[in-house]
């Protein structure tokens, strides 16, 4: 047990971490291990691997993913922007060479050198939007907001041009949420609203997949592909046939079928072994993640801690939400992974940093070490 009256890093650390938040977010790192056990190894059968291919790698990826979470979650909220600038440079940098050199998958070019670098785009830009319109809102000569409104095109027009929606609606999401919790005037707002609902008009119209996912989810009868609806129907299958209990570990024979079963649909082979109870479990330990760090958020009264604490959950709990709904069919689909269950290196890599941002920003500090700071910000 540490001691209170210890002044070392380790014990000012863990005296002032939020812990459940802390176990929380490790319980579902186990939690994803488990289910990437049930659902990876049909996967990996077809594809002629080992059949814990997956999740050998899902091992050695949560590694450095521990690792980073919990150094990241020692740092100060200056340190934190420090990081997330230098991220966020990288990252758009890999997104250019992509764009440029990157090998095309589903008409897409989102990948190079092995990684997803708009995965490690979300949390470094969610932090510097945050920095931006909190500095915006607290000093009036420092053109934060103008910074943050310039930062949003930035990132998303490349993210466009992969092409990548799905990244592109969550950014724009939980930027328009700081906005709007930067206390900015509502015609910013409708105006804003307008630009998002213009972009899904012109995706509906000039793209493609975008037009038949959308008229596939309005309507279920249009004549679509096998393949536009294949993994969706089956999850809503898989629901049905495990009903409230499941049919056990490894019992389930639906995942056989979908291809992305240990990835955008793991929750769909969760409802088929462990059954829907196991699954209405899951949400309520995102929502309790989520709601934690609100609750967390709102206490605290350093003005950029506040912004990134919030943004940084409205990522996570967006991303689950979409992941869930698509599952589920309330959506159409859009490729995100579930966090921490899917398998995915960029995307746990990803996750190790918006959350150890987030377990850095929430951490309890003195009111005289956050007025010194916002002094000399």
């Amino acid at each position: 047990m540490v001691s209170r009256v210890d002044r070392s890093q380790f014990a000012t650390w863990w005296w002032t971490v939020d812990r459940w938040l802390l176990a929380s977010i490790g319980f579902l790192m186990v939690l994803g291990l488990v289910l990437t056990l049930a659902g990876s190894p049909p996967v990996a059968e077809r594809l002629g691997l080992s059949t814990f291919h997956f999740v050998n790698r899902q091992v050695l990826f949560l590694i450095p993913t521990i690792l980073a979470l919990l150094g990241l979650s020692f740092l100060s909220p200056r340190h934190v922007r420090r990081v997330a600038l230098v991220v966020y440079a990288l990252g758009m940098v890999l997104i250019v060479i992509a764009l440029l050199y990157g090998h095309e998958v589903k008409g897409a070019k989102r990948w190079i050198f092995g990684i997803q670098p708009s995965e490690f785009i979300k949390p470094a830009f969610v932090i510097l939007a945050a920095w931006g319109f909190s500095e915006g809102a607290r000093r009036r000569d420092v053109p934060g907001t103008l910074l943050a409104f310039c930062l949003l095109p930035l990132t998303v027009v490349p993210l466009l041009l992969q092409p990548d929606f799905g990244q592109t609606m969550l950014l724009a999401l939980v930027w328009a949420a700081l906005f709007f919790m930067a206390g900015l005037h509502w015609f910013w707002i409708a105006s804003l609203s307008g630009v998002g609902i213009s972009g899904i008009l012109l995706a509906y119209k000039f793209v493609p997949h975008v037009r038949a996912r959308i008229e596939k989810f309005m309507d279920p009868g249009v004549s679509l592909s096998a393949s536009d609806t294949f993994q969706v129907d089956t999850a809503i299958d898989s629901f049905i046939s495990g009903g409230w209990f499941g049919k056990g570990p490894g019992e389930g024979t639906l995942k056989t079928h979908l291809p992305d079963s240990h990835t955008d649909f793991i929750f769909a082979v969760t409802g088929e072994e462990f059954g829907i109870l196991v699954c209405m479990g899951i949400v309520g330990i995102f929502a309790f993640i989520v709601l934690r760090g609100l609750l967390l958020a709102a206490k605290n009264e350093d003005p950029f801690c506040r912004f990134a604490s919030a943004g940084l959950l409205l990522l996570f709990g967006i991303q689950s939400a979409v992941n869930l709904s698509v599952n589920l069919h309330l959506m159409p689909a859009k490729g995100m992974t579930l966090p921490f269950i899917s398998y995915g290196g960029s995307s746990l890599l990803s996750l190790s940093l918006a959350m150890g941002f987030l377990v850095a920003v929430t951490r309890k500090r003195p009111r005289s070490e956050i007025f010194d700071r916002v002094e000399h910000a």
